[in-house]
């Protein structure tokens, strides 16, 4: 049985990775807190033309977890094809490191395929590709975590399309802390980690 041979373990490794996210995802979505977008407001900007050069694959368009799921299955789905095609025709397996070659490619032409799709029938708000920096100076509440300036806590904060994402912010002012449910401004970015302050405007939130 092919599925339980050597020469198969990358592609039974995709299968078991893809699973496990889509269980991340859901279980994420049961309490009201996105992975997807959480990973996605952590990614730092790419220049202008690595953008364009990976534009085919969708990045910034889609969820990178959507993505990767995707060229999971066609990675794994393609690499049992090839193995099962080359123990019906040589009567023997591929070596892994060969069959992962064309599997890549077939992974990487599926996330090109079906990310297009995904990208146009998806909600345009939630397809608008934004800044990381543009979210200073916008507010949202802390859900996750107390931030201190030991420890940052998740908050969770609307770009101007009004798409969510969870980012990871600390106090700009020291001795500051934010609780959970706390409203805050993001006044500065660091790295990958966001400083704010107590939103002075709460309602306007």
């Amino acid at each position: 049985m092919i599925f339980l041979d050597p020469e198969t373990w990358p592609f039974g490794s995709a299968l078991l990775l893809m699973l496990a996210l889509f269980v991340i995802e859901g279980a994420g979505l049961m309490v009201a807190s996105s992975p997807s977008s959480w990973i996605d407001g952590l990614m730092p900007d790419s220049p202008d033309g690595v953008a364009e050069s990976l534009g085919w694959l969708h990045l910034g368009k889609v969820p990178s977890l959507v993505l990767l799921g995707i060229f999971l299955a066609g990675f794994s789905m393609s690499g049992y094809a090839i193995q099962g095609f080359s123990h019906l025709l040589l009567g023997t397996l591929l070596p892994a490191w060969v069959a992962v070659m064309p599997a890549t490619l077939a992974g990487m032409a599926l996330v090109s395929g079906m990310g297009g799709l995904i990208a146009r029938i998806m909600p345009v708000d939630e397809t608008s590709a934004v800044s990381a920096y543009s979210l200073v100076g916008r507010a949202g509440v802390v859900v996750q975590g107390i931030a201190s300036a030991q420890a940052a806590a998740q908050m969770k904060v609307r770009d101007l399309h009004g798409r969510t994402h969870y980012v990871l912010v600390e106090p700009d002012t020291v001795g500051d802390s934010f609780e959970e449910g706390a409203a805050v401004l993001l006044v500065k970015k660091n790295g990958v980690r966001y400083r704010g302050i107590r939103n002075p405007h709460p309602e306007l939130l």
